[in-house]
C-alpha cells in the first residue's frame, strides 16, 4: 500500500511539472520572458496593456459598496500577518537551529510580480501586494510546521486532510508503530 501511495505522489509530481511547462508557454502567448525573477513584456504588450488600465476614480466610482466595506477588515489583518510572520522567523530560527533542521528560506515563498503588470492601477497592485504577501505567508508558515511535523511526529492520520504537503505521505502509516520507531531517525536526517 505504501509503494502504491508513493508511485501516485510520483505521478502527481509529473503532472506538476506538466503544468509548469504550460504556464511557461503563457509566457509566449502574452509575450513576455524572465529575466532574473522579473517579467519583462515586449513593448507593443506592455501599451496594450496600458490602455486596459482603469484610472483611480474610475477604479473606485465602480467598485461595488459591499466591496468598499470589506476594504478595512481585510486590510486589518495586516499586522496580524506581520507579528505571525516575525514569530515564524524566530520559531524556526531557535528551534530548527537546536534541532540541526535546514531552515525554510522566506523568499522561495514570496513572489511579488504583479506590480509589473502596466494594466492594475495603484489601489490594484497594493491590494496584489497585499494577496502575494498573505498567500506567501501561509506556504512559509505550511513548510516550518511541516518540517517541524517530520521532526517530531511523521505519522499519517486516520482521516483524510485536504490538501497535505508534500512529504505528508511518506510518513508513516497510522498505527504502524514499528514503522514510526524505525524511520523516525530517517525523516529526522532528511531534515539537515
Amino acid at each position: 500500500m505504501h509503494d502504491q501511495i508513493i508511485q501516485l505522489v510520483e505521478r502527481i509530481i509529473a503532472l506538476e511539472q506538466d503544468l509548469e511547462r504550460e504556464l511557461e508557454q503563457k509566457q509566449s502567448e502574452f509575450r513576455y520572458h524572465l529575466e532574473e525573477k522579473r517579467a519583462v513584456f515586449e513593448q507593443e504588450m506592455l501599451l496594450s496593456q496600458r490602455k486596459l488600465k482603469l484610472g483611480l476614480l474610475q477604479f473606485v466610482g465602480g467598485a461595488r459598496l459591499r466591496n468598499l466595506l470589506s476594504m478595512p477588515v481585510i486590510y486589518s489583518l495586516l499586522l496580524p500577518l506581520v507579528m505571525v510572520d516575525l514569530a515564524v522567523i524566530f520559531y524556526q530560527w531557535f528551534c530548527f537551529s537546536l534541532w540541526g533542521v535546514a531552515r525554510v528560506k522566506r523568499r522561495d515563498y514570496w513572489v511579488m510580480d504583479r506590480g509589473q503588470l502596466a494594466y492594475l492601477n495603484g489601489i490594484e497592485k497594493i491590494n496584489c501586494v497585499y494577496c502575494s504577501y498573505a498567500n506567501g505567508l501561509a506556504s512559509f508558515i505550511r513548510e516550518v510546521a511541516s518540517r517541524t511535523e517530520q521532526y517530531w511526529c511523521p505519522i499519517k492520520h486516520a482521516r483524510r486532510i485536504h490538501q497535505p504537503h508534500p512529504r505528508y505521505w511518506r510518513y508513516s502509516d497510522f498505527g504502524d508503530a514499528q514503522a514510526y520507531r524505525s524511520r523516525m531517525t530517517q525523516f529526522r536526517e532528511e531534515l539537515k
